[in-house]
C-alpha cells in the first residue's frame, strides 16, 4: 500500500464538542493553551493564580491565568455517486474522490476527529454509508471502498436527503462532486448544509477545459447513457468555453454565500495545495 498523504484543515465558526482534540474550543478552562489573564473575582480558580501579575498590579487585584480548551470535531465526506463521476481521461472523478477521502480520513483520525462518509446518487447508498468513527483503519477502509463502487445514478438527489438528516450538531462537511448539477438543486443543498462548515470540493478533469477548434467529438451523458457525435468548430468551441466560465462563476457565487470558496481538484490530488487552501479558510 502506498503511503497516505496528510492534509491540514482549519474549521471555521463555533463547534461544541466535549471530546478533547486539536481545535480551539469556544469555552475557557483550567488546562489547554494559554489565552489571557483575568481578575480572580470573575474567574475564581485558585489553582491558576498568576503570581507575577498579582504582585505587579498597582491596584492589588489578584489575577489568574485562563486557558483555551481544545476539542475534536466531526468531519463528514458527502460524496456524489451519480453517473457523471465515472468520467475521467487520466483517472475517474470517483477515483479522485476516493483519494481525497483517503487523505481526509487519515488526517482527521490522526488528530482525534471523527470521520464519517456518506455516498449518494438518487438515494443514500447503503454500500457507501459509514457512521462516525475515530478508528483510523475503519475510516481508511471506508475511503478506499468508494473507488470500487458502481456509479450509474441519473441524479444526486440523495445528497439533499443526507443533508437534511445530519442532525443539529455542527460538522465540517466536505461536499465532493463535479457539481454538474442543476443550480436550483445546488441552492437547496447548500441551504440545507448552511448550519455546518461547508467545504465544496470540485472534481475536474483537464479535458473539460480543452476543446479542439475542429474535429469530431463523441459526447456521452453518463447519467442517462446517451451518446452524440458532435462536429466541433470554432463558434461551438467558443460557446462551450463561455458556458464553462458561466458555470464556474455561478458556482463560486453560490459558495460565497455560505462562506467558503470551492476547493478544486483537477486531475490529481495535491495535498500541499489542498492544505494551503483549507488552512486559509
Amino acid at each position: 500500500m502506498t503511503r497516505i498523504r496528510e492534509i491540514s484543515y482549519r474549521p471555521r465558526g463555533r463547534f461544541f464538542n466535549k471530546a478533547t482534540g486539536a481545535h480551539p474550543a469556544p469555552f475557557i478552562g483550567g488546562d489547554g493553551v494559554y489565552r489571557d489573564q483575568a481578575p480572580f473575582i470573575t474567574c475564581p480558580d485558585a489553582r491558576r493564580l498568576d503570581i507575577r501579575a498579582t504582585i505587579t498590579n498597582p491596584y492589588g487585584e489578584t489575577y489568574v491565568r485562563r486557558f483555551e480548551q481544545r476539542q475534536s470535531i466531526d468531519v463528514l465526506a458527502l460524496v456524489d455517486l451519480s453517473g457523471s463521476m465515472r468520467y475521467g481521461t487520466i483517472t475517474s472523478k470517483l477515483a479522485l474522490a476516493s483519494e481525497f477521502c483517503l487523505c481526509l480520513a487519515f488526517s482527521a483520525t490522526r488528530i482525534g476527529d471523527r470521520f464519517t462518509l456518506i455516498g449518494c446518487d438518487h438515494r443514500i447508498r447503503a454500500d457507501a454509508f459509514f457512521p462516525p468513527a475515530r478508528s483510523r483503519s475503519t475510516a481508511i477502509n471506508a475511503a478506499q471502498r468508494i473507488k470500487t463502487l458502481p456509479c450509474y445514478g441519473e441524479n444526486a438527489m440523495g445528497l439533499l436527503t443526507a443533508a437534511r438528516i445530519l442532525g443539529t450538531r455542527r460538522k465540517m462537511v466536505f461536499l465532493i462532486s463535479d457539481f454538474r448539477l442543476p443550480f436550483d438543486f445546488l441552492a437547496q443543498l447548500f441551504d440545507a448544509l448552511s448550519q455546518h462548515d461547508l467545504v465544496p470540493v470540485v472534481l475536474l478533469d483537464p479535458a473539460e477545459d480543452e476543446f479542439p477548434k475542429w474535429g469530431l467529438i463523441e459526447a456521452a451523458d453518463l447519467e442517462n447513457r446517451r451518446r452524440r457525435l458532435i462536429v466541433m468548430r470554432p463558434a461551438l468551441r467558443r460557446r462551450w468555453i463561455e458556458k464553462n466560465a458561466q458555470w464556474r462563476k455561478a458556482l463560486w457565487q453560490l459558495s460565497g454565500r455560505y462562506g467558503r470558496a470551492p476547493v478544486v481538484i483537477r486531475g490529481s490530488v495535491d495535498p500541499h495545495e489542498l492544505s494551503r487552501h483549507l488552512m486559509a479558510g
